[in-house]
């Protein structure tokens, strides 16, 4: 797994990179910025609603409403129902979100992998067989954790913090055990 300054290096030059792509020419691609009409229904004509790509002067209903619904006398009672709005976005912003999400998701993807496949195959080079799971045999229905106090102790004594986190998981895989064995064997729901 790559470290973690070199992964918000990465990220930050994906961002710099698409920052840089969308700044090229400086100008507004037609479809970040949009005249929007919502026109409410006016005599037998229904309501719709128009857009178009025109300047931030040019956003009225005369210059967007077009094709004109109603006759040239009634155009300016229709225009002063008609709420125009002049709609900005960026897609840059868009852009870089979505690279970074995908970062993101992809970093988390790869640490599964490495979680389910590689990790596995390293704790049993280097440790062998965990000497902290038991089977079923071995816990007995009456004392669970017979052996929690040795572990404990080793655990202790372990300096690595690699070895206090697998303790607890492993204190967790035996409770998780045990109450599927009250669970589905006993029929009895611990509290």
């Amino acid at each position: 797994m790559a470290a973690p300054g070199r992964t918000w290096a990465v990220l930050w030059a994906l961002l710099a990179l698409a920052a840089i792509a969308g700044q090229v020419d400086g100008t507004k691609n037609s479809e970040d910025v949009r005249c929007k009409c919502i026109c409410p229904p006016y005599k037998e004509h229904a309501g719709d609603i128009f857009s178009k790509n025109v300047s931030q002067k040019d956003c009225d209903c005369l210059h967007v409403v077009q094709p004109m619904p109603v006759p040239g006398a009634d155009v300016e009672a229709y225009c002063l129902r008609c709420e125009c709005k002049y709609e900005e976005r960026s897609s840059e912003t868009i852009k870089v979100t979505i690279i970074i999400y995908l970062s993101i998701l992809g970093l988390l993807l790869l640490y599964m992998v490495y979680l389910t496949l590689v990790e596995p195959i390293l704790k049993r080079r280097l440790f062998g067989h965990s000497q902290l799971i038991q089977s079923d045999e071995d816990i007995g229905d009456h004392q669970p954790f017979a052996n929690a106090h040795d572990v404990l102790a080793r655990s202790r004594s372990r300096a690595n913090m690699l070895n206090k986190v697998e303790y607890a998981q492993q204190r967790w895989k035996l409770q998780v055990q045990e109450q599927r064995k009250s669970v589905f064997d006993r029929h009895v729901v611990l509290s």
